[in-house]
């Protein structure tokens, strides 16, 4: 404290207050400079220039982890309260009910508005993209979403050649039906095309697998996927519920008397059975959309599966292609040459069909 003289009074200073806000001052910079830059609170944005046109990978995959987990968290949300407001969106071509939940919608609106407000400049693709969002939904980045070990570089592409697409309740037939166990959200990023950042998140056991092809991956896909598969085992095909009808024989017909089916619902829940070699493979022989399969099928890069239409082709993800995927397709951790060998000499004996 100190003295000053004002008009012949004595005035006292008190130098506290000043001292406290100087180290509130110091903490407050200390805290934004120790955070990695593109994981600085929104604020920041305004004590620094960016380049608008330039995505940093690692912020989107940080942002496509938590859209996934947040929009989980509105599917259990609904789930537990039994407020489905269940309608059909029509059929499937397998004759199949189509249905739409309050889940599907919340789920989307929080998961689609919370990575546009953080990526204004890319193209987001969502399963329900009709459905209008009553209020606006948002986000800080959190990478604690990351384990520890996680080896993630700082790494900027072209925002006009990133495409997001993002599927925010998947097996929501299973999810009225209350079959639980097959009920994933997914986020999947593809730069130019190709699937390089995929994420999906089982709502109701809380694990979330995720991969950046080339980089890192969750802990939990890596000790989901087995470090030895076993050599030379018999075939075990995952296809869908609502494929069962035939699909033994079909199977079969391709991979021989001693193969196996493993039924399932939901593309996210059917390539991870492939991670965990619980199959062999997925195969799907009708026309499927794309933000079913974005993120399953970058995972499977990036542990070296392979996942094409039935016509041996990469799927493209960019945002000029139809978000149907007409072909069908095949997905393998192991094996895929051969595995589509057998299905082009049986499509060839069978005029080019699969019946």
């Amino acid at each position: 404290m100190s003295e000053a003289k004002m008009n012949g009074r004595s005035i006292r200073i008190h130098r506290l207050p000043a001292t406290i806000v100087a180290i509130i001052l110091t903490i407050f910079l200390v805290y934004f400079l120790n955070f990695h830059q593109e994981e600085r609170p929104a604020i920041y944005g305004m004590l620094r220039s960016e380049n608008p046109n330039r995505v940093n990978l690692r912020k989107m995959l940080i942002a496509a982890i938590q859209a996934a987990q947040r929009g989980g968290l509105e599917v259990l949300d609904v789930a537990r309260s039994r407020q489905l407001k269940e309608r059909s969106k029509g059929k499937t071509d397998e004759g199949v009910n189509d249905p739409f939940t309050d889940a599907d919608g919340r789920s989307h609106c929080v998961m689609k508005q919370g990575l546009q407000r953080i990526f204004p400049r890319v193209q987001i693709f969502s399963e329900e993209d009709k459905e209008h969002c009553k209020q606006a939904h948002g986000y800080d980045l959190d990478p604690t979403v990351l384990h520890e070990t996680a080896q993630i570089p700082d790494v900027t592409v072209n925002a006009q050649d990133v495409t997001v697409w993002v599927d925010p309740l998947d097996a929501t037939k299973e999810f009225t039906e209350e079959l639980y166990e097959y009920v994933t959200t997914m986020v999947c990023v593809a730069v130019a095309g190709r699937p390089i950042i995929g994420v999906i998140h089982s709502p109701f056991n809380g694990q979330t697998a995720w991969a950046w092809v080339g980089n890192s991956m969750s802990e939990y896909l890596s000790n989901l996927h087995p470090r030895h598969s076993a050599n030379h085992q018999a075939p075990i095909i995952t296809v869908s519920r609502s494929h069962t009808a035939g699909a033994k024989d079909l199977a079969r017909g391709i991979f021989g008397e001693e193969v196996s089916l493993l039924t399932a619902a939901g593309a996210g829940y059917k390539v991870l059975q492939v991670v965990a070699n619980n199959a062999t493979a997925y195969l799907h022989t009708s026309k499927i959309k794309k933000w079913d399969i974005c993120a399953g099928d970058a995972i499977l890069h990036a542990l070296g599966g392979t996942m094409t239409t039935l016509n041996d082709q990469l799927i493209n993800y960019g945002p000029g292609e139809s978000p149907v995927n007409k072909e069908g397709l095949l997905a393998t951790l192991e094996q895929h040459d051969e595995y589509m060998d057998k299905l082009s000499k049986y499509r060839e004996a069978h005029n080019g069909k699969l019946a």
